[in-house]
């Protein structure tokens, strides 16, 4: 339990400097970002808990949260939300993927 609440704590002060820093900017750090940010977050620290998906994977997706952070305070919106929708992926069972058979089975 310490270690979530140390990164959920980490997580929101670096997701408050970044916005500060961003308002400061001209607002390019959206609340579109912000939000994607902290629902992407909440997938890390549930797929950990279950154990559900390799730490190393999981640790990929905080450093790739960490690009997709740069990439909107740059003003990259767009970009910046299609890398978490990435993240996203990256870190779901591949059992549940997409909910359908492979295409392998439909020759």
């Amino acid at each position: 339990m310490p270690k979530t609440f140390a990164r959920w704590t980490l997580a929101a002060l670096c997701l408050s400097a970044m916005t500060g820093a961003a308002a400061a900017n001209g607002g390019a750090f959206t609340h579109g970002c912000a939000a994607r940010d902290m629902q992407i977050l909440r997938m890390i620290e549930e797929r950990e808990a279950a154990k559900t998906v390799p730490a190393e994977r999981l640790s990929d997706a905080m450093l790739t949260m960490m690009h997709a952070r740069v990439v909107c305070h740059e003003g990259y919106v767009m970009d910046a939300l299609a890398i978490y929708d990435s993240i996203a992926q990256s870190i779901t069972p591949n059992a549940v993927l997409s909910g359908r058979p492979s295409a392998a089975g439909f020759q």
